[in-house]
């Protein structure tokens, strides 16, 4: 709770999947939602945490509104950006253009040149955009690195990265199936783990991609301290067999040196924990996000190699059709 310095908050994207973890996290720290904007309608989650708040189907009327509470001394301090992917870079300028901060659910943005005419709008604005990188928050994640750090300075380790978060066919009749507007699967699903494995283990000096269809990525990141395979999937077909007769629909593990690390606890308070970071003057600015949005992007644009040199052992399932016969 941030006591008497109340902050009023402004949310795009009420609707949207990521966006009731936002609303948690302004109403957890002491703040206020002021309005809140999504072309669909469908935000009864707004009564749960800020009944009062203004809302708005046009992004129009939201702005008419918000710059009304400026003019009467009332002026928004936080944009919350939690609209699809391709939309984060426009919505980040709105919000600092209007005269405040932002905070901007990861991917902050699909290509690394938008980072640098974003910074440049903060410098024209005088106000800070923020991108959510909950995962270097977990207290797993900070002990690793810890560890990592510590330890022996040409250490390079063996990492192998799985990630299979069942989806079904909605997904790619929407926005998110679209690799214009998400980024395809490496950036829609994965740029948390990249960004963590980059912010462990190092800078990039190889990105191979093996394998990447419609429904996974699988590929190989020499990084200063680390070799890491990754598999990255939403097709539940995917699954290791433990997780299918455990009736599980998402399977996620790292292994280092063959050692399973374990994170899979400690995640329900993170985007709480970064709200506080952000508002202490201690968040992570938007250049802390180019090395990550460097490495989907690169991935994004690869031709993939096939099953050559260092590969993920998932990267040799059979390929699955595209469900509308794309």
């Amino acid at each position: 709770m941030n006591g008497g310095n109340r902050k009023k908050f402004a949310l795009i994207g009420a609707a949207g999947y990521i966006a009731p973890r936002h609303l948690t996290a302004i109403h957890d720290t002491g703040n206020e939602l002021v309005a809140a904007y999504d072309k669909f309608d469908s935000v009864g989650r707004l009564d749960s945490f800020f009944p009062d708040a203004s809302f708005f189907t046009e992004l129009e009327l939201f702005d008419r509104h918000c710059s009304k509470l400026s003019r009467e001394g009332q002026p928004v301090d936080y944009i919350s950006v939690c609209t699809p992917n391709y939309l984060h870079d426009a919505h980040i300028r709105y919000g600092l253009r209007l005269g405040a901060d932002v905070i901007c659910e990861k991917p902050l943005v699909l290509n690394p040149w938008n980072i640098d005419a974003l910074e440049r709008i903060e410098e024209e604005t005088g106000h800070k955009a923020y991108n959510i990188l909950q995962l270097r928050l977990h207290d797993s994640i900070v002990a690793l690195k810890k560890k990592v750090d510590e330890g022996p300075a040409d250490k390079v380790y063996d990492v192998d990265l799985t990630y299979i978060t069942s989806r079904g066919k909605w997904y790619y009749a929407s926005w998110k199936g679209d690799d214009r507007k998400s980024g395809g699967i490496a950036t829609n699903i994965g740029v948390h783990f990249y960004d963590m494995l980059q912010w462990i283990f190092g800078k990039v000096s190889e990105n191979v991609v093996h394998v990447m269809t419609h429904d996974r990525v699988a590929g190989y990141l020499g990084l200063e301290k680390a070799r890491v395979r990754y598999f990255l999937s939403i097709n539940a077909d995917t699954l290791p067999e433990n997780a299918v007769q455990g009736e599980k629909k998402t399977y996620r593990t790292i292994m280092i040196d063959g050692d399973q690390f374990e994170f899979s606890a400690g995640f329900t308070e993170l985007h709480t924990k970064s709200y506080e970071k952000i508002l202490q003057g201690e968040g992570f600015r938007i250049s802390e996000a180019r090395n990550c949005i460097e490495i989907v992007s690169r991935i994004r644009n690869s031709t993939p190699v096939g099953l050559k040199g260092d590969y993920h052992p998932l990267a040799r399932l059979p390929l699955a059709p595209h469900p509308f016969g794309y």
